[in-house]
Parts: C-alpha cells; sequence; structure tokens
C-alpha cells in the first residue's frame, strides 16, 4: 500500500518528531524510504525521482556546513521527495534555521526527528507499513488471485489478467527479449507503450533487471519492469502502477503471482512477430516476411532504412536509438546477438513529410560509431520488403570484405557495399572482366620493387581511405604533404593519366579495391 507523510508521523519510530515546514505537503504519497547522508547534491542522482521517496538525513556529509545543507534541502525539493526528516546522533540539536527557512521556500516539508530516534527504527516501522498494510494483503494480491484462477469465468490467462488488471487499476506488457510486445493489456493512456519501452530500454533494464521490480518513471506515471522466463524463453515483465498507490515490492509480489499464473493457464505468447520479420529478410526469406508483415504490423513502404552494427556497448546504442526516435518521429525495430544488432528503420504516421529521411538515418550511423571497434553497414533508401530483403542480402555478402577494403572506415553505406559486392563477383568469376581491371595496376609492377609498392600504397590510400585528400593522405601515411603530392605526381605519369580524372576514378576505384580484397584473403 502507499502511505502518506502523515501516515508516517503516526508510526512509533516518529514519536516526539516536530513538522518544522510545509504542513501541506503531509498529504503526499510515500512509497519507499531512504537514509541520505551525502555530501553533495550529485550524491541525489544515486536516488529514484523522488516522487513519494522520503529521505532520512543526519546530514553527516555536510555536518559543520550550513550553505551546503540549504543546496541539500533545495535540490531534494526539485527532485519531488515529499519529505525530509532529521536526525541528531549527537543529542538535543536543532535544526539550523537557514535550513529550515531554504526547506519552507522549496516548499519541502522538513521533519525534525525527536532526539532519540533511529533510522533503523523509522525504516523498519515505515517497511511493515507499506509491505504489510491492510490494502496489500487484501485488495491488489487477493483481488488478482482471485480473478486469474477464475478458471470457471475466464477462458485464458488473456482474459483473466486484464479483468485483474481492470479491478486493480494496473496495466500490464510481455516484451520479448528484443522488447517486442507479446501481450499488453492497457487500462489507460495515460502512457503508451512505445514510450515506456522507449525509455526501459535506454535505461539497459535487460542488463539489470532483478528479482526486485526497477521503478522507472515515464511522463509522470510509475513503471515497473522485471524479467519473467515463460518455458526456457526469457521475456520482460512491464507493469504501469495507473494512480501510483503500490510501492515496488506490492508490484514485485504481483508480477510473482501473475507469473505463477501463466504456468497454471500453460500460456503460451504470441510469437514475436516484429523480430521474426527482420529474421525472415535476414534469411532472405521474402516470402516469409510478406507472410509475417500484418501480424508485425508493418507496412513495406514504411521501412526507410535497414542495418547490421558490431561493437556498440548496449547502453549507448540504447540511448542513441531513443534520442533518435524522439526527435525524429521514426521507430527503429532491431534483434541483438552479443554485441551484433540487426535492425530497420520505419515511417511513422508521425513522421513529418518533409523531413529528411535519408539525412536523419545518416546522422544516426554517424553518432553510434563512438568507438573505433564500431562497424556499421546500412543500406538507407530501400524500397519495400524486397528492397529489404536485397539490402540485407547486400549487407550479408559484403560487410566481412568491406572492412579489408575499407579499414578506416567505421560506417559503411550501400556504395562501399556494393563496390565491395561488385569486386566479390569479379574476384569469383575471374575471366576477361578480372583481367582488365588487374591490367590497369600494371605499370606499378612493371616498375617493381620497394618504388613500385611505395607508389601503389599512396594510391590505394589516396583513393580508398582519404577520399582523395592529400592532406588525409599524408597524415595516414605519416608523410609530409608535399611527398603526397610528389608521388601523385609520378603515378600521373606512370599512368598516363590523371588519377582524379572522372572518366578515371571509377575503374581506378575497383581495380584497387579488387586488389586490396584479394591480398586479404590470400
Amino acid at each position: 500500500m502507499k502511505l502518506t507523510v502523515k501516515d508516517c508521523l503516526e508510526l512509533n519510530a516518529f514519536a516526539g518528531a516536530e513538522v518544522l515546514t510545509h504542513a501541506d505537503g503531509l498529504a503526499g504519497n510515500v512509497s519507499s524510504v531512504s537514509v541520505f547522508d551525502g555530501a553533495d547534491e550529485s550524491d541525489l542522482n544515486l536516488y529514484s525521482s523522488g516522487k513519494s521517496e522520503m529521505l532520512l538525513t543526519g546530514f553527516l556529509g555536510a555536518k559543520n556546513d550550513v550553505a551546503k545543507q540549504c543546496r541539500l534541502v533545495e535540490s531534494m525539493a526539485r527532485k519531488g521527495c515529499p519529505a525530509l526528516a532529521v536526525f541528531f546522533a549527537g543529542g538535543n540539536e536543532e535544526v539550523d534555521s537557514r535550513v529550515v527557512a531554504a526547506a519552507d521556500k522549496a516548499e519541502l516539508t522538513l521533519i525534525r526527528m525527536a532526539p532519540e530516534a533511529r533510522y533503523d527504527q523509522a525504516i523498519a516501522d515505515i517497511m511493515d507499513d507499506l509491505l504489510y498494510g491492510e490494502n496489500f494483503n487484501n485488495s491488489l494480491i487477493s483481488n488478482t488471485v482471485f480473478h486469474l484462477l477464475n478458471f470457471e469465468k475466464h477462458s485464458s490467462f488473456n482474459d483473466a489478467v486484464r479483468e485483474a488488471a481492470i479491478n486493480n487499476d494496473f496495466q500490464l506488457i510481455i516484451l520479448s527479449e528484443d522488447f517486442n510486445p507479446v501481450l499488453a493489456v492497457e487500462t489507460r493512456h495515460r502512457v503508451t507503450i512505445a514510450d515506456a519501452i522507449r525509455i526501459g530500454r535506454e535505461r539497459s533494464i535487460s542488463e539489470g533487471a532483478g528479482k526486485v521490480y526497477t521503478q522507472i518513471d515515464v511522463n509522470g506515471v510509475l513503471t515497473y519492469w522485471g524479467p519473467v522466463n515463460i518455458g526456457s524463453d526469457k521475456y520482460f515483465m512491464l507493469i504501469v502502477d495507473n494512480e501510483d498507490v503500490y510501492t515496488a515490492g506490492e508490484i514485485t509480489k504481483l508480477a510473482e503471482i501473475i507469473e505463477l499464473a501463466m504456468g497454471m493457464w500453460k500460456y503460451t505468447p504470441e510469437r514475436d512477430a516484429k523480430s521474426d520479420f527482420i529474421k525472415a529478410l535476414i534469411r532472405g526469406n521474402k516470402s516469409l516476411a510478406y507472410n509475417l508483415q500484418d501480424e508485425a504490423r508493418i507496412a513495406g513502404q514504411d521501412i526507410i532504412s535497414v542495418f547490421f552494427s558490431k561493437g556498440i556497448p548496449k547502453d549507448e546504442e540504447s540511448h542513441a536509438f531513443s534520442e533518435f526516435e524522439m526527435a525524429t518521429d521514426l521507430d527503429i525495430m532491431h534483434i541483438n546477438e552479443d554485441d551484433e544488432t540487426y535492425g530497420m528503420i520505419l515511417k511513422t504516421e508521425h513522421t513529418p513529410a518533409a523531413a529528411d529521411l535519408q539525412a536523419d538515418c545518416n546522422k544516426l550511423f554517424s553518432n553510434l560509431k563512438t568507438d573505433r571497434k564500431v562497424r556499421i553497414f546500412h543500406v538507407t533508401g530501400v524500397n519495400g520488403i524486397e528492397g529489404a530483403g536485397d539490402a540485407y542480402k547486400l549487407i550479408n555478402e559484403s560487410w566481412t570484405f568491406a572492412q579489408n577494403v575499407f579499414p578506416y572506415k567505421r560506417v559503411f553505406t550501400k556504395y562501399e557495399l556494393t563496390l565491395v559486392n561488385n569486386c566479390i563477383n569479379i574476384q569469383i568469376q575471374g575471366g576477361f572482366v578480372h583481367k582488365n581491371y588487374s591490367e590497369l595496376l600494371e605499370p606499378f609492377r612493371q616498375i617493381g620493387g620497394a618504388k613500385g609498392r611505395q607508389l601503389l600504397e599512396t594510391l590505394e590510400t589516396f583513393v580508398l581511405d582519404a577520399g582523395m585528400s592529400t592532406g588525409k593522405t599524408a597524415q595516414i601515411m605519416d608523410v609530409h604533404t608535399n611527398t603526397v603530392q610528389y608521388r601523385l605526381k609520378k603515378i600521373n605519369e606512370i599512368l598516363g593519366v590523371e588519377v582524379t580524372g572522372s572518366r578515371t576514378m571509377p575503374g581506378l576505384t575497383m581495380a584497387l579495391a579488387l586488389k586490396r580484397l584479394e591480398r586479404a584473403v590470400s
């Protein structure tokens, strides 16, 4: 159950306590209690949003610094802390008048505890009432059990849990390991599933979810996340407390009962159609993707980009995805395995008609390349399910070799992937086409020795790595810019063409890429 500040003052541990400021706040809810004796306002980041978390303090981290105590009080008020109870380990001390004034101005309920009051007594009394109050025993749990186990009235677990949710004012969402909903029981619309999933994913719930459910504030509505096993598969359970009347302990108990009821009903979640849709396209099974699109609620024409990434930490990736979705009104659908992610970007009904979709996607991929180990391969600008399947095929066939041809790149577009894919096909087929490209570089072999290798290496770096920038070429090769310019002049003379010419560059680029590819796989 949820207590109020006034309820707490009636507990034995608060005997002799005095309310110093903001008596109007006594009606504020209390769902948890914590001790705060930090030395700095930043230490408050270790605590929840504070909207129903009472704090107990002796100001031990700022015992002789009244100015810091005032700042701490102001920060607690900004976080929404319903009340602050001040304890005195040294006996009959008083709360400094400046601290009282700061709390009064910030409209924080400040409580002076009796000299004999102790943290452990206050925590025990508050938690005892929170966990074992009358509402906990008689309302939420018993009522939920009644509906979940009413096998005569309900034909399925879905029907039973929906009835329990309506009668006890909570919402329930079961998500796959890739954060796709497989069961949703919505009884309010103050928080959308999309918002909850976005924030839960950003907080890396999959990394930190334990047996006690993680509390997350989603646009002012408290949601609780935790793991649940159904059969041999791992899922996540999201419970929304519509009226903010339950504690984290009650929600954890509720989740345990729901999980037990799943087993009794032999509940099997609907398959994760969105993940299956992506997997079908990755495998090149377009017919299965067509069959799944309605179930996954995906329109082929909404797919604007598909991608594959390696080496991005999950928390960074989740944060970037969430920021992107909120900024662009686009949707990212993805599946993860270890440090690899396959995904696609889709338009939504809220995507602006005038949006520069390609620029938005490119910005996302650029923001994700935060580490030198990161590699991202994407095809942006696809044409429906057929185009998405072809794009995944291009990525799957080319990404390994693309890293060899362009070792300094971290984000690969369809242009690099197409070039590498053509090189692969030329190498496999051999014959006349392969011979033509090889002969374009024959002059360097004729020079031979260190000089020929040096000039060829300079040309490779200039064309494939440096974007035809002499300055960047010099930086990569660790030589002076004048040296690069001299070598390029010699290369022009040897080949008998201007290497930067629009008619020369396509064939030369292909020949150099093919040579690098052959060198890597030989």
